[in-house]
């Protein structure tokens, strides 16, 4: 998933454009602010939401990781005007940071594309330091849910889901954040639950222009799990008209899981840490 989906800068460029980035910050993480001066976006991608954070708060300092290198070129010129805003290369499952480094750890959208969830989440967990607060967000239901179903397009839907399962993509890894923090040693766990896709019938055509976007970029993948790239332009067409029509509801739900370390689970033993990039 992570190669057909993340590695395409047009899915990089949709994500960005859909989050106002202020907002999420004053969200997120604005309450935070006065103890949490050292923060790590795991997964920060084009580094949208780390440089809102570092201009909005200018004492902290931001580090954005990823595992692309084309992601992190797109993060250092979105932070080239910011001095408190830097990037490091690595994977989420092995973070090359030593323990208790960071006060606030957050990951958006990221968890839904790993393999090893658990692993990633113990990794954020270890970096943050005691009383410190790892948040993670990401969706449930994401290409699933609509009344009334087409049972073609449902079809072909699952078949597709399905093969992006065997990459590790999770379309319903939204619930299981609680799950993933409280076993990795989180507590005071807050768990937030809205709509994140909701289209109630026609769309709109700034966001039916986004889902074209998105099954554009999806479709080596379908022609792979339907067997042919005209079964694959099928089911864009048919999605897309689906979300067109008058009697249609179509949604998913957004999670954030937000968890503050517990003291006991200070842990000794850390990785030699790699320099910020």
């Amino acid at each position: 998933m992570s190669k057909y989906l993340m590695e395409d800068p047009r899915e990089a460029r949709r994500l960005a454009g859909k989050v106002d980035a202020p907002a999420w910050v004053q969200a997120h993480y604005a309450r935070h602010a006065r103890s949490a001066t050292r923060v790590l976006d795991v997964g920060c991608g084009p580094g949208v939401l780390a440089a809102a954070l570092a201009q909005r708060f200018p004492h902290c300092v931001v580090t954005g990781l990823d595992a692309s290198e084309t992601r992190l070129a797109e993060a250092r010129s979105t932070f080239a005007h910011l001095q408190n805003a830097q990037t490091c290369q690595g994977e989420a499952t092995k973070l090359p940071f030593a323990n208790e480094t960071f006060d606030f750890v957050y990951c958006r959208f990221l968890l839904e594309y790993l393999p090893d969830k658990e692993q990633a989440v113990r990794e954020m967990v270890r970096v943050c330091r005691s009383e410190g607060t790892v948040l993670l967000q990401d969706l449930d239901g994401q290409l699933l849910w609509h009344h009334p179903e087409d049972p073609i397009l449902q079809a072909d839907l699952k078949k597709v889901l399905t093969a992006l399962e065997q990459t590790g993509f999770d379309p319903f890894v939204g619930r299981k954040l609680f799950f993933l923090a409280s076993s990795s040693g989180l507590s005071d766990i807050e768990v937030r639950a809205e709509s994140y896709h909701l289209y109630a019938g026609c769309i709109d055509e700034h966001n039916l222009r986004l889902w074209e976007t998105k099954l554009d970029i999806a479709l080596p993948a379908a022609t792979k799990a339907l067997g042919s790239a005209k079964a694959a332009e099928s089911l864009k067409d048919r999605f897309l008209k689906y979300l067109q029509r008058e009697d249609t509801l179509t949604y998913s739900t957004l999670f954030t899981v937000t968890g503050r370390k517990r003291r006991e689970f200070a842990g000794s033993d850390s990785p030699t840490p790699n320099p910020p990039v």
